[in-house]
């Protein structure tokens, strides 16, 4: 009786990575480093301003927080394995690794995926509901709406990782890319994918294009509500606090939605730079798009570098002060 259990051959994997040229790696490395460190320090940064200031803790800027946690947790998921491979040899990951490494992120991809919905309901009903607004998204509810999301997004993605042990890899064990995804694994599987790439489309089509809807929805009913103000100032003033959120919302589903609703056997070399968006352009230019378009975080920001500056340059009388 043939085993039914789970016959993989394949110990690890070899990522291709980008190039597999010394010179091009070289400067790739240097590349990404400076990107992750970027991604690390601005969105550390950002936690730190929203928690340091009382002025910036109000359910926006907690779901701010928990995407900038997420955006770090996604980054990291995934580079410190690339630049690691870009200065090896042998380009390996193990085989317990890849399915972990393609868990965390796939987690962090949908928890994002669903932190961005429940941003566009808080702004839904900061704009449409104003007088409700405190009662509606109290401390208390938007903790467990964060809560809810987390354990969403790591609960979404389990079935995945789980389907793939019980599938075979026995060769060849080359992923065409520079970390371990499931559209990229599903390829190198000696077994039947056809569960698993039904599982993978029904997933994105109603986590992608579900979130995606109810987003839209929300910014539906936004635009109406803004367009019934009359004064200029006011419509300016309600676009601006949703437009950091658009413009986040924008870049990361045209890439997320593009590679995840596509069969695994579409994919090719070009998704790679598109995953390279979503796993590393996404979490660096967040904290710039918040910190540049929303003029309460840059107040914030500004102050709290005066503050920094201040107490280098000036700790005596500081401490005199206080």
């Amino acid at each position: 009786m043939a085993d039914a259990r789970n016959q993989t051959d394949v110990s690890e994997f070899i990522l291709l990575g980008f190039s597999d040229h010394p010179q091009v790696q070289l400067i790739l490395f240097v590349a990404f480093a400076s990107a992750y460190a970027a991604a690390l320090l601005g969105n550390v940064s950002i936690i730190t301003v929203i928690c340091s200031q009382p002025g910036l803790h109000t359910p926006m800027y907690f779901f701010l927080v928990n995407l900038s946690l997420l955006d770090i947790g996604c980054v990291t998921s995934t580079v410190p394995q690339m630049l690691k491979n870009l200065l090896a040899q042998k380009k390996a990951i193990s085989f317990q690794g890849c399915l972990a490494q393609m868990y965390f992120f796939s987690a962090f991809l949908a928890t994002e995926l669903l932190l961005l919905t429940g941003m566009a309901f808080d702004r839904y009903v900061a704009i449409c509901h104003p007088l409700r607004y405190s009662l509606v998204m109290s401390w208390k509810t938007c903790c467990r709406l964060a809560v809810g999301i987390w354990a969403s997004g790591f609960l979404i993605s389990l079935p995945h990782t789980l389907s793939l042990l019980h599938l075979s890899f026995c060769g060849p064990n080359i992923i065409n890319h520079f970390f371990c995804e499931l559209p990229s694994l599903l390829q190198l599987s000696c077994s039947n994918t056809s569960y698993n790439q039904t599982l993978a489309l029904v997933t994105g089509v109603f986590l992608g294009i579900g979130c995606f809807l109810l987003t839209l929805l929300s910014y539906v009913y936004i635009v109406s509500s803004v367009l019934k103000i009359r004064s200029a100032a006011g419509k300016r003033k309600a676009f601006s606090t949703c437009s950091s959120h658009v413009m986040v919302v924008t870049l990361f589903y045209s890439t997320v939605i593009y590679t995840y609703v596509q069969p695994p056997s579409a994919y090719l070399d070009r998704d790679k730079a598109v995953a390279a968006l979503y796993t590393m352009v996404t979490p660096l230019v967040n904290p710039l798009i918040y910190s540049l378009r929303n003029k309460e975080l840059k107040a914030a920001i500004k102050s709290s570098l005066t503050l920094l500056f201040c107490r280098r340059n000036n700790p005596i009388s500081l401490s005199l002060s206080s």
